[in-house]
C-alpha cells in the first residue's frame, strides 16, 4: 500500500506503508544511530514524535522482549529506508514489521532518508502527516501541521502507581525514581549497584518522596518541552532544598536546572543518537554518549552560586551536565544508561551510589 509522508515546509515523501494504516501528525525528528530501533520504539522521551532513522537498513536482527524500555511502543510514526522483512539473531522472537502493526505505528519505508534527514538537519524538526490515503487536500493538511503543538506529554508516560524493583545483588540503599518517562535500563543500571528502585508517578508530592525513607532521588528522562511542567519543577524545588542525593538525566538534568532558576531553550534539530561526543571538564577526558532530546539547558542563564556546567557537547559547545554547589547533586543531558549505545558514561550511577554511601555513612536520617 502507497504512505505519503508530508512536512510542515510542503516537502512530500512517497514509499510504501509499513505498520499501521491509521494517519498520523507528529513531530518529525531523526535518529542517526544504526542499532537499537527496539529500545528507541520503546523510549518513552519520543511521545508524539515521529522518527526517521539515517541508517538505510532497520529491523536486520528482529525485535524480543527483553529489550523494550518501557512498558509498549511510543513512537507516533517511523520512517525507514528499507524494513528487512525478517530479522536473523538467536535473540530474535520477530519482526520488526510485525511488531510495528501490532502496536498501531504508523510507518514508512522506500523513502530517501538521507534527503529527510538533510531536511530536518538544515530547517529544523517540524510537524509532519503520515497517510496512507489515496487523496487529500495539501492546504488543510499544512493548517493542521502548523497548529499541531506535542504537549502533556509527561503526563501521558508516566506510570499510575509506585512500582518497586528489587537489587540484583546485595541490597544496600533504596531510590526513588522519579518517573518522567523513565527508561527501564535506567533502573537495571541501579539494580545492578545494590540499590532498590521504587519508580513514583510524575505528580507525586516531595512531602511523599521526602518521607519515604529514600536513600537517593533520581529524576528520570522524558518527553516534550521541560518548561511546560510547572507543577513537577515546583515539586523538585522542595526535593532540591533536602540534603538526599539528587542526580538527574535529560528531561530531569533540564527540571532541575527550570527549578533552580536557569533556562531551557530549543535546539534546532536536536540530539538523537548514539556517538554524541561530550567532554568532561573535570577529567579532562571525551566521551561517546547516546542522546535523545531537543531542548537544551542554556549555560549563560545558570547561576554560579548555584551550579556549574560539568560536561560541554564538543560538536555544538551545548550544556551536557551541571555539577550544583549544594553537596551530592548533578545533572546530565545524555543517557548515561544508553540502552542502546556505548555505555562509556555509567560512573556516573556510581558516582551517585558512592554520595548515597557517604551520607549513610555520616549518619544520614534513613
Amino acid at each position: 500500500m502507497k504512505a505519503t509522508l508530508i512536512l510542515a515546509n510542503g516537502s512530500i515523501f512517497s514509499g510504501t506503508s509499513i505498520g499501521s494504516t491509521d494517519t498520523r501528525v507528529c513531530e518529525m525528528v531523526f535518529n542517526t544511530s544504526m542499532t537499537g530501533y527496539q529500545e528507541i520504539l520503546t523510549d518513552p522521551s519520543y511521545a508524539g514524535q515521529g522518527v526517521v532513522m539515517s541508517y538505510p537498513l532497520i529491523g536486520n536482527y528482529g525485535v524480543n522482549c527483553e529489550d523494550n524500555e518501557s512498558r509498549r511502543p511510543w513512537v507516533d510514526a517511523f520512517i525507514v529506508r528499507h524494513l528487512s522483512p525478517r530479522g536473523s539473531n538467536f535473540r530474535c522472537q520477530g519482526d520488526l514489521g510485525s511488531y510495528l502493526k501490532d502496536h498501531n505505528i504508523t510507518g514508512i519505508q522506500n523513502v530517501d532518508t538521507r534527503a529527510l534527514t538533510k531536511i530536518l538537519r538544515s530547517q529544523g524538526s517540524m510537524n509532519g502527516m503520515l497517510t496512507c490515503a489515496e487523496h487529500f487536500n495539501i492546504a488543510e493538511v499544512l493548517q493542521q501541521l502548523q497548529s499541531y503543538k506535542v504537549q502533556n506529554t509527561v503526563a501521558r508516560v508516566s506510570r499510575a502507581q509506585p512500582e518497586t524493583f528489587h537489587a540484583t545483588c546485595d541490597e544496600r540503599f533504596h531510590v526513588a525514581m522519579m518517573d518522567y518517562g523513565v527508561k527501564q535500563h535506567m533502573i537495571e543500571c541501579l539494580r545492578r549497584r545494590g540499590c532498590k528502585v521504587t519508580a513514583l508517578p510524575a505528580s507525586t508530592p516531595a512531602e511523599t518522596v521526602l518521607s519515604g525513607g529514600y536513600d537517593g532521588i533520581m529524576l528520570s528522562n522524558g518527553p516534550g518541552d521541560p518548561a511546560e511542567n510547572t507543577a513537577i519543577i515546583t515539586e523538585i524545588r522542595k526535593l532540591y532544598d533536602s540534603d538526599l542525593p539528587l542526580f538527574g538525566v535529560c528531561l530531569g538534568h533540564q527540571l532541575l536546572a527550570l527549578a533552580t532558576g536557569a533556562k531551557t531553550g530549543r535546539l534546532a534539530y536536536g540530539h538523537r543518537g548514539g556517538n554524541h561526543p561530550v567532554r568532561d571538564l573535570e577529567k579532562g577526558r571525551v566521551f561517546i554518549t547516546s542522546q535523545n532530546h531537543g531542548y537544551m539547558v542554556l549555560s549563560d542563564s545558570v547561576d554560579p552560586d548555584v551550579a556549574e556546567v560539568s560536561h560541554v557537547n564538543v560538536n555544538d559547545g551545548t550544556c551536557e551536565g551541571l555539577r550544583y554547589k549544594r553537596p551530592n547533586c548533578f545533572t546530565t543531558q545524555f543517557h548515561p544508561e544508553a540502552n542502546a549505545g556505548p555505555q562509556d558514561t555509567e560512573y556516573l550511577f556510581n558516582r551517585f551510589v558512592h554520595a548515597m554511601a557517604q551520607r549513610k555513612s555520616q549518619g544520614g536520617d534513613y
